[in-house]
């Protein structure tokens, strides 16, 4: 294998790709549901709340890339059937209007009233067809007041009511909470939770697939104490998980190994174990 060939493969490993595991796909069927869904006066959402780096930005990137903007040439307009939002560092209503026109080409220059924001941004958005806003760190509303997370998260049922759209929020557990706060929105959304990984098939299965999509040469038959290991190194958390094999997936290949084992598992150094986080090799219950 040459070197331009071990490259190739290492940065496709290190790239942002979508790996498909069961977890994901359920919460990515359910956005594509309420997509697929007829408009109508107060479309149904979705709130989607687990640990951070447990796979919630991952799957509304995906999500985006499903359905893209595409110019209509006869209309002169780009129809946009998602928009993918970052909630502002704290629940500032001009910030996250300024950011909606931004995010489309639109921004505004000067000073101008929240409301002179607000018109121009639905105004644009109106033209564009949009289906569904998704807003991920929705969490971030917590660094507000209980009175500023209450205008902010009324705002956002304002936007979902007057565009009719599908609104989809991710954030840590406890933006829980904070949404449920509000009646009416959390009527509105539903939940859905991801949890740590744990010790079980479900688990296993994830390994396996990452591992899959890899693409080494030789089969990796590990045994149940290094998926105990992989899951108490990274903690149950899917980023680090995805970290974890990929780095070890490149160390086959560059030593020709083609394939990861018991041994590279149990010698592995994560990278944050240089911060504060401990690093836990308890031992853990069997697989059923």
């Amino acid at each position: 294998m040459t070197l331009m060939d071990i490259n190739e493969r290492t940065d496709l490993i290190r790239s942002d790709r979508w790996i498909a595991f069961d977890r994901a796909t359920i919460v990515l069927n359910r956005l594509i549901s309420l997509m697929e869904m007829p408009r109508q006066s107060r479309m149904p959402g979705l709130m989607v709340y687990g640990s951070s780096g447990i796979g919630k930005t991952m799957v509304a990137k995906r999500m985006e890339s499903l359905y893209p903007s595409q110019y209509a040439s006869e209309i002169g307009v780009t129809r946009t059937p998602i928009l993918l939002l970052q909630a502002p560092p704290a629940p500032d209503e001009r910030r996250f209007y300024q950011h909606i026109l931004a995010s489309i080409g639109a921004p505004m220059w000067g000073r101008h009233t929240v409301s002179e924001l607000e018109v121009r941004a639905l105004s644009h958005l109106r033209d564009m067809d949009l289906k569904m806003i998704m807003i991920d760190e929705v969490h971030n509303l917590l660094a507000g007041s209980y009175r500023e997370q209450r205008r902010f998260l009324n705002m956002l049922r304002f936007l979902a009511n007057d565009l009719c759209v599908a609104l989809v929020v991710f954030g840590v557990n406890e933006a829980v909470d904070a949404i449920r706060g509000d009646e009416q929105l959390a009527r509105r959304l539903d939940e859905h939770f991801l949890p740590l990984w744990e010790d079980d098939v479900e688990f296993s299965r994830l390994v396996q697939t990452l591992i899959s999509a890899m693409q080494l040469e030789r089969g990796s038959g590990l045994n149940v104490q290094s998926l105990r290991t992989i899951l108490g190194v990274t903690g149950g958390v899917t980023s680090r998980v995805f970290t974890m094999i990929k780095a070890l997936a490149i160390e086959a290949i560059e030593t020709g190994e083609e394939r990861i084992t018991d041994e590279a598992i149990q010698t592995w150094q994560p990278v944050w174990a240089k911060h504060s986080w401990t690093i836990r090799r308890q031992p853990l219950p069997a697989f059923q």
